[in-house]
């Protein structure tokens, strides 16, 4: 069974963090990545730019029509994801447990079943 696991950023939480603590959620992804490697668990992992970089695309009477930023305002944003294959639902919680931001008061990690992959 194919899982996103989902990682938002809320800058506020991530700007309220000290750059220690920032370092030690950006490092714990290695051994993170590695270990699902290693099990197999892995399938695609990406880090997305800060939303600012962003761009949206709407196609309006056939007219496409570019703005800048993110699609919604919101406080949080798509950080970045890894897709696993994995036994169960219950492995997938395991691993989205595993992942540091999950552990920063404020944020946690979605955990969603993916439905179909090319």
């Amino acid at each position: 069974m194919k899982f996103l696991l989902i990682m938002h950023i809320n800058e506020q939480i991530w700007d309220a963090l000290t750059e220690e603590e920032r370092q030690e959620v950006m490092s714990g992804h290695g051994p993170f990545m590695e270990a699902i490697t290693a099990s197999g668990e892995m399938v695609s992992t990406a880090a997305l730019a800060n939303q600012t970089q962003s761009a949206v695309v709407r196609v309006r009477d056939g007219v496409p029509a570019v703005t800048d930023g993110p699609f919604l305002e919101a406080k949080e944003y798509l950080g970045g994801f890894y897709m696993v294959d994995v036994e169960s639902r219950e492995r997938a919680l395991e691993l989205a447990a595993l992942i540091p931001d999950a552990a920063i008061p404020g944020l946690g990690v979605e955990v969603r079943p993916v439905v179909f992959t090319q």
